[in-house]
């Protein structure tokens, strides 16, 4: 019987686009059209054009574009690596609920579209890969059971590099060997380490592991293409990915609901460009706000009750840059209270010098919820007005999650608003054309 490497290889090169639900579809569709939006959204960030700097001195030649950009385009390596960078510049790509570690839209993308605009393949080859991508990699991120970043590893940079060799190797054509060997080479190039949130400093390298890991997919896939090998256990073996990456783990998570369960579905979409712990807290105050109708000023001081994660590692009073900022669960909900969350604008360079956001970040206090929420990443918010009114929200799900997804206008209004300043009122119809992308025979025109 096949190992649980070679049957994840085996499932992502017999995946079939006839074969996917329509729901399935959909929702991989949604992930593209939410990626090509925060990548474009990224393009504009100054920490991106170093990113993009590089890229472009060392890529030149190929047909890849990075997206948003001016200049040539690149070959496929160099533009996974921009695109990956870019997708997670501003805390704006999609993730998973449940959380497994994954970042789908920012390590499946940026890598497919670069094979795919390399190599001529149409829009149902390009869906067919991410969802062959998304299956296998958030299976290998649940299995890890969230260990690996309890030990200190970005967990994105680390499963991201499957997902993204999965991706590009089904647009490469790789037969199940080879898809193996992709799997295998991907494992020796996962990495990425927390020390940026627990220093204060760094924080740039947050956005690389998102780079590196679709970089490095479109590396392992083209070299098993050309017959490069890698372990055939890489992921169960005792010097396998989760025995020395993680501190618990299950393998039989790996292939648990292959071919029945479709974890696409799980795939999760942000509305506020914070890190996915502050965003039940956001909404929390949002949803006090409007039925309240109090503003910041009348706040006297908050409480944030949440997971351990949320109290220690996100509980960031006085964050020095707007990258930690939009990492910290205090300076998140303060600027909530003062200004729109949903529109990236409001997270400039102001809101970091703004007196009252940083006089309010030091009175919103994060501790652990005693009993545990019943759902993990739920945040119970408490506001205290300066009247002494009280006020408590719980918040398990916000606008984005499978259980409170957004619908196909909240999906357009995000994608206009991240990239009116690239496409201005040309905006809504890229957006249609991304939301009919099986139609599509060629490329080449997204990012342009």
């Amino acid at each position: 019987m096949a190992n649980e490497t070679v049957r994840l290889a085996e499932y992502a090169v017999g995946l079939r686009y006839d074969e996917l639900p329509p729901e399935v579809i959909q929702r991989a569709k949604d992930c593209i059209t939410d990626t090509v939006a925060v990548i474009v959204l990224g393009n504009a960030m100054p920490w991106s054009r170093i990113v993009v700097t590089y890229a472009q001195r060392i890529g030149a030649g190929g047909r890849s574009r990075i997206l948003g950009a001016t200049g040539p385009t690149l070959h496929a390596p160099a533009a996974a690596l921009a695109n990956g960078t870019l997708a997670h510049a501003f805390e704006s790509d999609n993730l998973t609920r449940p959380s497994a570690g994954v970042h789908p839209g920012a390590t499946l993308l940026p890598p497919g579209l670069a094979i795919a605009q390399e190599r001529g393949n149409t829009g149902r080859e390009l869906i067919t890969a991410v969802v062959a991508g998304f299956e296998v990699m958030y299976r290998i991120g649940h299995a890890t059971k969230h260990s690996n970043e309890k030990r200190g590893f970005h967990a994105p940079g680390t499963t991201g590099p499957f997902g993204a060799a999965v991706a590009g190797g089904v647009l490469l054509g790789l037969n199940a060997e080879a898809m193996t060997n992709a799997l295998g080479v991907a494992g020796s190039m996962a990495g990425g380490l927390m020390e940026f949130a627990r220093s204060g400093t760094g924080a740039m390298v947050k956005r690389l592991h998102l780079g590196r890991a679709a970089e490095a997919g479109v590396v392992a896939a083209s070299l098993a293409a050309d017959g490069f090998t890698g372990p055939a256990s890489v992921l169960e073996g005792e010097a396998g990915f989760l025995k020395v990456f993680c501190s618990e783990w299950d393998v039989s998570d790996l292939t648990r609901g292959l071919g029945t369960d479709y974890a696409t579905m799980n795939l999760c979409l942000k509305r506020f460009p914070v890190h996915m712990t502050a965003q039940t807290g956001v909404q929390a105050v949002l949803e006090l706000q409007a039925e309240h109708g109090f503003t910041g000023a009348e706040v006297d001081r908050v409480t944030v009750e949440g997971s351990e994660r949320m109290a220690t590692i996100n509980n960031i009073r006085q964050p020095a840059d707007m990258m930690m900022a939009q990492y910290s669960i205090p300076f998140c909900v303060a600027l909530a209270l003062f200004r729109d969350p949903r529109d990236p604008a409001s997270f400039d360079d102001s809101a970091l010098t703004d007196a009252a956001i940083r006089a309010l970040c030091d009175r919103v206090a994060v501790t652990v919820a005693d009993p545990p929420t019943r759902v993990p990443g739920a945040s119970i918010v408490t506001v205290l007005l300066k009247d002494g009114l009280s006020l408590t929200r719980e918040v398990e799900e916000f606008n984005g999650t499978p259980a409170r997804p957004l619908n196909r206008n909240e999906l357009r209004d995000k994608f206009t608003t991240l990239t009116r300043l690239r496409y201005g009122g040309e905006a809504a119809g890229l957006f249609d054309r991304l939301q009919a992308l099986e139609t599509e025979t060629d490329l080449g025109w997204i990012g342009a």
